[in-house]
């Protein structure tokens, strides 16, 4: 598992809430997801903190789709 390994790291973020949730989710839901959908989280894990957290908040819109379906999971987790 060390993919999961890599992917908690790159999780931790400077915002405390983004840190939170976004752990919240890895553990509750990031093995279910398949490939594509790691993808997806791996893209969101790229964007800076701010917009992230935005997007996560339901502030700012995020792609139609994958990435959508992806968000919903990680607010609900």
């Amino acid at each position: 598992m060390k993919n999961l390994e890599r992917v908690r790291w790159r999780a931790r973020r400077g915002l405390l809430e983004l840190d939170i949730v976004l752990g919240r989710f890895i553990e509750a839901q990031y093995a279910q997801l398949d490939e594509a959908g790691r993808q997806v989280f791996e893209a969101l894990l790229d964007m800076p903190d701010n917009p992230l957290w935005d997007m996560v908040a339901g502030r700012l819109e995020a792609a139609p789709g994958e990435q959508q379906a992806l968000l919903e999971k990680i607010r609900a987790a």
